[in-house]
């Protein structure tokens, strides 16, 4: 048991939508990911995910509405409902959610699929 240092963390690497694990509550991850420019539209059915922005600034695209997440802000995206990240500058993102969730969703595996997440 010991402190984790999100700035030294995030600077362990540097490729942007390739989550890492960060540590575990129960069956919750704790990861951190870099992300620039849109990722996917998708949904996870059965799980909420939780973004809080450390650094930058994030959009989250829900098919209705943008929504601006700014550095000390967070957004819950509950499960089931269909939404695309993105940022238009290097954003730093604390990513909580049941250690079950798949980056991409529920549908099929892409290129941006992370199946063997790296432990910082």
């Amino acid at each position: 048991m010991s402190k984790v240092n999100l700035a030294e963390k995030f600077s362990q690497f540097s490729e942007h939508w390739q989550p890492k694990l960060a540590g575990r509550v129960n069956e919750t991850d704790v990861r951190l990911v870099k992300i620039k420019g849109d990722f996917d539209w998708h949904q996870h059915a059965d799980e909420d995910e939780m973004f809080v922005v450390i650094k930058g600034e994030m959009r989250m695209a829900f098919r209705d509405r943008t929504e601006i997440v700014r550095a000390g802000e967070f957004i819950i995206v509950p499960r089931g409902t269909e939404h695309r990240p993105g940022a238009d500058e290097e954003c730093e993102i604390m990513l909580i959610e049941p250690s079950s969730v798949v980056n991409t969703g529920d549908g099929a595996a892409t290129e941006r699929t992370v199946t063997d997440m790296e432990a910082l």
